[in-house]
């Protein structure tokens, strides 16, 4: 009975690997599209907030500050 669970074992190791790998880039790509794109981080506030104040927090974890008032500056600039 050991003997076919291995097939399976190994079927669902590989989807578990892809799946955390295919976050992993989905990740990256966002990060890299809100590092890149003011506009892209506007949609972001609209929609789904919690993902950039993650964003900022990062940021400003490796050192780079003002971001979030460029950005808040921006915005209420646009809206006048």
């Amino acid at each position: 009975m050991v003997h076919t669970m291995e097939p399976l074992a190994k079927k669902v190791f590989k989807g578990v690997l892809v799946a955390e790998l295919m976050g992993v880039f989905r990740a990256y790509f966002l990060f890299t599209k809100m590092n890149t794109s003011q506009d892209f981080r506007h949609m972001m506030n609209k929609k789904f907030p919690f993902i950039l104040e993650v964003y900022y927090k990062s940021i400003k974890q490796s050192g780079i500050y003002g971001i979030r008032e460029q950005d808040q500056e921006k915005w209420l600039n646009n809206k006048n």
